[in-house]
């Protein structure tokens, strides 16, 4: 089933997301906003979203494995503290919230059809590979940290 994993990083598919939502902002046109609401909101969903990305690669980093999601067989521990206690991927929540925070300060309805797409296509081509490749490497502990914590929120 290889061709439904995806090889490009997750930060690349923010940088591309985010241009298709200037792209559509700049086509379907922006909502009035007061713009001090419009920069309070947007930047405090992305410092949300920066700290969930934060969090997860210093959990990452203290368990000494791999952050690279595009070789999860190669991780050497089961992270499931920390940030991890709420989330199985909190940089894909943070990234969702900073695509999301863009959305705000584009102040473009139809530019949060972005963030849509970005959680879809990482839902079927980034998480489901990750976690048959996780299940593979922690067998019945991945699958106990699986029933208790969720893929997103």
């Amino acid at each position: 089933m290889k061709l439904l994993e995806s090889r490009i990083p997750p930060l690349a598919l923010v940088v591309i997301a985010g241009g298709l939502m200037w792209g559509i902002s700049r086509l379907a046109g922006s909502v009035a906003m007061p713009g001090g609401i419009r920069l309070g909101v947007t930047a405090l969903i992305l410092a949300l979203g920066v700290f969930f990305c934060v969090a997860g690669v210093v959990s990452f980093r203290r368990a000494r494995t791999t952050v690279d999601p595009r070789t999860p067989e190669a991780a050497t521990a089961l992270v499931d503290s920390g940030i991890y206690r709420f989330s199985r991927n909190p940089m894909y929540v943070g990234f969702a919230a900073i695509l999301l925070s863009w959305g705000v300060f584009l102040a473009s309805p139809w530019s949060l059809l972005g963030v849509a797409g970005f959680i879809l296509y990482l839902n079927c081509f980034q998480i489901t590979p990750e976690e048959r490749a996780l299940q593979g490497v922690f067998g019945d502990a991945y699958t106990a940290y699986r029933s208790r914590v969720r893929r997103w929120l």
